[in-house]
């Protein structure tokens, strides 16, 4: 038998979930972008109550419609879900970049990170990663007004060292090398996070200047400076 909510939509046979409304909307954006939108294709939508009541309170306040069996975002629906979506995916790339960590912690840590960043700290986590396009698996990271400004005026607070320009100088902020002996390495020759440098050359190979020495490397390890 076929069990139809007042919006005409078929919850028969789905998977009872326990979701909020943050982790709703950012689920129907995500499976958008897959290309999904009838909630035959979104079983996480299960048939359990608490979340067909949820979803029917979330379309009573315009967050989100149904239409022939399928879910969309409205306007107020489109932006929260953005910026949760946004959050997320800048403490992805923080967590992943900067603070390396395994794909395994990545994901759980940013989705607490994305329920408690305020929009403060998201602007300046975005400011300090350069306003990244696309998080680490390659999905679009939706941009804010900080982004649109830096298109315009502002260049990253954060680039690596091979895209210094020549003549140039920066201090490091880190390394992201998971190869202990170049870290040890680097270290031995003074290049460590809060180091002066500047680029003197980029072929043969990169030369640098730290203090009074002057170093070359090969790309890919100016890839990760």
């Amino acid at each position: 038998m076929t069990s139809l909510n007042e919006n005409g939509i078929d919850f028969t046979g789905r998977k009872p979930m326990e979701y909020n409304e943050d982790e709703i909307l950012e689920l129907i954006w995500t499976a958008r972008e897959e290309g999904k939108e009838t909630l035959d294709e979104i079983p996480q939508l299960g048939q359990q109550r608490e979340i067909i009541h949820l979803l029917q309170d979330m379309a009573q306040r315009g967050l989100i419609s149904f239409q022939d069996n399928k879910v969309y975002l409205q306007t107020a629906g489109e932006e929260k879900a953005s910026e949760i979506i946004r959050r997320h995916r800048l403490a992805e790339t923080l967590l992943s970049l900067v603070f390396e960590l395994e794909d395994s912690q990545v994901e759980p840590t940013a989705c607490k990170f994305e329920h408690i960043l305020s929009a403060r700290v998201t602007e300046s986590v975005c400011t300090f990663l350069g306003h990244p396009r696309y998080c680490p698996h390659g999905k679009p990271i939706p941009p804010d007004e900080c982004c649109r400004k830096y298109q315009v005026e502002v260049k990253p607070l954060v680039t690596r060292l091979c895209d210094l320009q020549l003549g140039n100088q920066g201090r490091i902020v880190f390394i992201a090398s998971k190869h202990r002996h170049r870290l040890v390495q680097l270290s031995s020759l003074g290049l460590t996070p809060g180091s002066i440098v500047r680029l003197l050359q980029r072929q043969p190979s990169y030369i640098i200047s730290s203090g009074q020495t002057d170093i070359a490397v090969d790309k890919d390890i100016a890839q990760e400076i």
